[in-house]
């Protein structure tokens, strides 16, 4: 049987050798769930909604709360002063937590909110 299956393969060329050193065992493991062009969405303590897009995420094994994302964009709603403020976010990189309600931006973060306010920095955690 198998030197038949063999022998089809070798006649019709399409035999597939995939070589052991060419698959990652290491991304196998430690990633559960990989993401491209991903929303994630939700409300922060006061109910107030948070949308935030990613063009990659993944959630890792040991990790199950934390979302790791790539060019991160986002916006958020907050009251200050009876006020309410939309703020876009964006990032090179970011992390969701949803247990600990948190998102952390790295690399030229950009915040610009709809009071006019901006703020450019590398890193950026914001408390949901």
């Amino acid at each position: 049987m198998v030197a038949a299956l063999v022998a089809g393969a070798l006649s019709t060329r399409q035999l597939l050798w995939t070589p052991i050193t060419a698959v990652n065992m290491q991304d196998i493991v430690s990633n559960q769930f990989k993401m491209t062009d991903a929303v994630f969405a939700g409300v922060d303590k006061n109910g107030e909604p948070f949308r935030m897009r990613a063009k990659t995420a993944r959630q890792e094994y040991g990790n199950p709360d934390i979302i790791f994302m790539d060019d991160v964009s986002g916006r958020l709603r907050r009251v200050a002063d009876g006020k309410k403020i939309t703020d876009d976010i964006a990032g090179r990189t970011g992390e969701y937590n949803s247990a600990a309600k948190t998102i952390i931006l790295r690399g030229d973060v950009r915040v610009d909110s709809s009071t006019g306010d901006k703020i450019r920095t590398q890193e950026l955690v914001i408390r949901l």
